[in-house]
């Protein structure tokens, strides 16, 4: 399996899928990071060291701590003392055997004037060493067994779990597909930083991380969890859901995967050239290459509009970006401007809210209207961007939509109007 590419700038640009978890019945319950509301901390996050002024007595907040002790009796003890007696809660302990130590795994009840350096400091003094620290949020108070059966039924369901669910076991970190050089033992490799993994259709999954060195037992995790993913092969959800457009008539929209491919070259060969261009910001003769990437479930999703002799009208992609997620359009010359575009991008953004996105952007022109239009549509904060002679739309998710289209597909909809 290649790297994905996709035009951001009118050539191909990487996509990364940075967006599972039968880990969890294999092993001790598992903190997962919820860490898609922080960006990448360094190994000690500070605060500044000074105590917020008004911090009043009662007040706490919760944080994740990561440390190393030694392998000897009375070292986790010694750690717990030097919480408490700064009246650290300790809600739940994971540990990783290394070589000659533990990395223990705190998540902490911490007093609201403490900060990160008293916490590194303590811990320091009490035997702990490469101390990291980070604030933690109300998702990392579930129960980490029932998270990580949700991820493994999630996962079960739809391949395109698969990088989001390691996202949520491993914390923050950047996943890629690679062709199957150089090779990797069958199974795996772990070199601090950077675990390398067989993929299930061939290839190499590769995990990074700017900080925090992986340790065995989170490679064990994550080469169970690729494993339950290789078991259960191909599959994405099964479903359509059925659109009466504005002019009349009906299209249904289901998920699309690689089966799709000769039905999305035929839309292709429908397409005018400027469709094509608009869509692909590139010469129109290598569209059909990036079908093989879009259409992959590892990728990100696709949602294919469908008429009811079965013939392929448009499709809708998700696209998995690192840190971010594009979506991305295209439908059929004669089915444009009746609301299939606004509907796919509809469905698309609702995915992306459920994968728990902070935002989405496309890439497009300024004369792409329909595009414009369609992303003005969904009643969300929009940030308009040139970049290489491009527009980037960005819209966030954490805002409620106006027009109140972000809600789950199911049932019949009509059609607005819109491109």
């Amino acid at each position: 399996m290649s790297e994905v590419t996709h035009a951001r700038n009118g050539r191909p640009a990487r996509h990364r899928w940075s967006p599972a978890g039968l880990a969890g019945l294999c092993t001790a319950a598992f903190h997962t990071w919820w860490t898609r509301r922080h960006g990448h901390a360094p190994p000690a996050l500070d605060t500044g060291g000074a105590r917020p002024p008004s911090a009043l007595a009662g007040e706490s907040a919760l944080w994740r701590m990561r440390t190393t002790v030694k392998d000897e009796p009375g070292s986790l003890a010694a750690l717990c003392t030097a919480l408490a007696e700064r009246h650290v809660d300790i809600l739940s302990l994971q540990t990783h055997p290394l070589g000659g130590g533990t990395v223990d795994e705190f998540l902490l009840r911490v007093p609201a004037g403490l900060t990160a350096s008293d916490l590194t400091g303590a811990v320091s003094r009490a035997g702990g060493a490469d101390t990291w620290t980070e604030r933690a949020d109300a998702h990392d108070l579930v129960d980490a067994p029932t998270r990580v059966l949700g991820l493994a039924a999630r996962t079960a369901q739809d391949a395109s779990e698969l990088p989001l669910a390691l996202r949520q076991l491993l914390g923050r970190c950047t996943i890629r597909s690679l062709p199957a050089a150089p090779a990797v033992p069958v199974e795996g490799a772990l070199e601090d930083t950077v675990m390398r993994l067989r993929a299930p259709e061939g290839g190499v999954i590769t995990v990074e991380r700017p900080y925090l060195p992986f340790t065995p037992t989170e490679f064990a995790r994550a080469r169970a969890l690729v494993d339950l993913d290789a078991r259960l092969g191909p599959r994405i959800p099964r479903g359509r859901d059925v659109l009466t457009l504005s002019e009349g008539g009906d299209v249904s929209v289901r998920r699309a995967d690689t089966g799709d491919l000769r039905a999305a070259r035929a839309m292709h060969e429908r397409c005018s050239e400027r469709t094509l261009r608009m869509r692909y910001h590139g010469p129109v003769g290598d569209a059909d290459r990036y079908l093989n990437h879009l259409l992959g479930p590892r990728f990100g999703r696709t949602l294919a509009a469908q008429t009811a002799s079965g013939r392929i009208v448009g499709l809708g992609h998700l696209l998995w970006d690192g840190d971010e997620t594009e979506v991305a359009l295209i439908v059929e010359d004669a089915w444009q401007r009746r609301g299939i575009g606004g509907e796919l991008l509809a469905r698309l953004v609702a995915m992306a809210v459920e994968a728990g996105c902070a935002t989405v952007y496309a890439v497009t022109q300024a004369s792409n209207t329909g595009m414009v239009a369609a992303m003005r549509g969904l009643g969300l904060p929009l940030d308009y961007q040139i970049e290489e002679g491009t527009l980037v739309i960005t819209a966030r998710l954490d805002a409620e939509p106006a027009a109140g289209r972000l809600s789950a597909p199911g049932g019949r909809r009509t059609g607005t109007g819109r491109p």
